[in-house]
């Protein structure tokens, strides 16, 4: 059972949706915004997230303007200023960012994006396992900056899909089984033991989050 003491719980918010999600591939490129849809996705989960009994004490966002869009409603909510933190980044998918899903779909190496994510490095960009130490790393970074406290972290579906099934232990090579959706919540609890996973893919209510 994970001690209640030293322990940092991390409120990881996928960005909200934008006009192309689920059908483009859109990586580090600049100038993607959200949606209409993805503002009012971003102004509920500030809602939500603002309705916790332990009100998070700081908030990191991706340097993507999806992800500092989707923050700064959360941000408004909990009288905090949003920090900007490179290693929230987004996956860096290289000469495939931008690219239709449709077309990455067809070809051979995708098998090798859903079933063997660990042996695939998209072409002149990152490893799914460079960005899963990177996320990593970087939410155990901010868990020490903020002991015994809540924070929320905006990021992307990769990322948070990696530090989740990092936290449950599940090889990298599954973590694609895991759902992440737009403006969803999953929690993780960093304590001095090991890392709890509180919830996944949550869109509901927070109100009853906290460690059993």
């Amino acid at each position: 059972m994970a001690s209640h003491h030293s322990s940092t719980t991390i409120l990881l918010v996928r960005h909200g949706l934008t006009a192309t999600t689920g059908t483009i591939l859109p990586g580090r490129a600049s100038g993607l915004h959200l949606a209409p849809k993805g503002i009012r996705q971003a102004e509920a989960v500030a809602e939500r997230i603002g309705e916790l009994a332990k009100k998070p004490v700081a908030l990191y966002v991706s340097p993507l303007e999806r992800a500092r869009e989707t923050g700064a409603p959360i941000a408004k909510v909990l009288g905090v200023r949003a920090q900007v933190s490179r290693g929230l980044l987004e996956c860096d998918f290289g000469t495939w960012t931008g690219r239709k899903l449709s077309e990455l779909t067809k070809k051979a190496e995708w098998n090798a994006v859903q079933n063997a994510p660990s042996t695939f490095r998209f072409p002149d960009g990152e490893s799914f396992a460079e960005m899963q130490l990177r996320m990593w790393t970087t939410l155990t970074t901010l868990a020490q900056k903020h002991r015994n406290s809540t924070i929320v972290v905006v990021s992307h579906a990769d990322t948070i899909k990696a530090a989740v099934t990092y936290a449950q232990g599940v090889p990298l090579d599954l973590f694609q089984r895991t759902v992440i959706s737009t403006c969803s919540v999953s929690a993780i609890a960093l304590t001095t033991s090991t890392p709890v996973v509180l919830c996944v893919n949550n869109t509901g209510s927070l109100k009853e989050l906290a460690p059993s």
